[in-house]
């Protein structure tokens, strides 16, 4: 395994400049490459922000080499909201897409990933790993029991993803005990195409990798997607029991992800 680049940190961020350069870099990559908006997105400031942002903790990976007065200094974030403060704040982010009644009657200890994203210059190398790097010890630290979150498909033509979302709901879902529904109106089944009848190679293409990373990790789905017409995606719901994770899928998320 390649060493981690000196120049590239991660930490949770401690100044509003880290925030702000999180929020910034949320704008370049939901805004303006993928044509996201919403009620509190400031288009003059070129900042992506939402109501969520003060009560979560946003882990952020950081190029030291870039001056944090310049505003760029953050490159790839995670957003984490623990089950705590969203008892606190009254709501996760995923309850307007998903009703979370099992998840919440479940007893376990709970984290709401959301707004990862990584600046175009840094995909494809390390960057990424240290944050899931750093997203296990976040996860250790806090005895979380269950991650989730909603990952998206750019666009919402269902048609050109009905071999993904099909191969999702066949293959992936999640125990009923713990599987959250999407909510009316947007809710979108993903039983599209009969499992005979499903190519693997194309629904794996047309597969963001997040969702595959997540899956190969043992990530379940939860039933039908939502189509979100303000931020041009189609999302599913993810999430994982780390408890139920089986010893190969734990010895991957140790080996690969807590560089062990």
């Amino acid at each position: 395994m390649k060493s981690e680049p000196a120049w590239l940190d991660v930490r949770l961020a401690e100044t509003q400049p880290d925030l702000l350069a999180a929020q910034r870099l949320r704008y370049r990559v939901f805004v303006g490459e993928l044509g996201a908006d919403g009620p509190l997105v400031d288009h003059d400031a070129q900042l992506e922000r939402d109501e969520f942002d003060p009560i979560v903790d946003h882990l952020v990976l950081v190029d030291t080499r870039r001056d944090p007065a310049a505003g760029n200094h953050v490159v790839g974030v995670y957003r984490l909201l623990r089950g705590d403060a969203a008892e606190r704040f009254g709501r996760f982010y995923c309850d307007d897409e998903y009703d979370l009644t099992p998840l919440r009657g479940s007893g376990r200890r709970l984290v709401e990933l959301g707004r990862s994203c990584v600046d175009p210059a840094y995909r494809g190398g390390s960057g990424m790993f240290m944050l899931w790097n750093a997203l296990a010890d976040y996860v250790l630290d806090n005895g979380i029991e269950i991650m989730f979150g909603v990952a998206s498909f750019h666009g919402t033509d269902i048609e050109a993803l009905a071999p993904a979302l099909s191969w999702l709901h066949h293959h992936h879902l999640a125990p009923p005990e713990l599987r959250p529904t999407a909510r009316p109106p947007n809710a979108q089944t993903m039983d599209l195409i009969p499992a005979d009848r499903l190519d693997r190679r194309a629904a794996m293409t047309a597969m963001p990798a997040l969702i595959k990373a997540y899956l190969r990790l043992g990530g379940v789905v939860g039933q039908d997607a939502w189509v979100d017409h303000a931020f041009n995606t189609t999302d599913v719901f993810l999430l994982m029991d780390t408890a139920a994770m089986s010893e190969r899928h734990r010895k991957f998320y140790q080996d690969r992800w807590q560089g062990a």
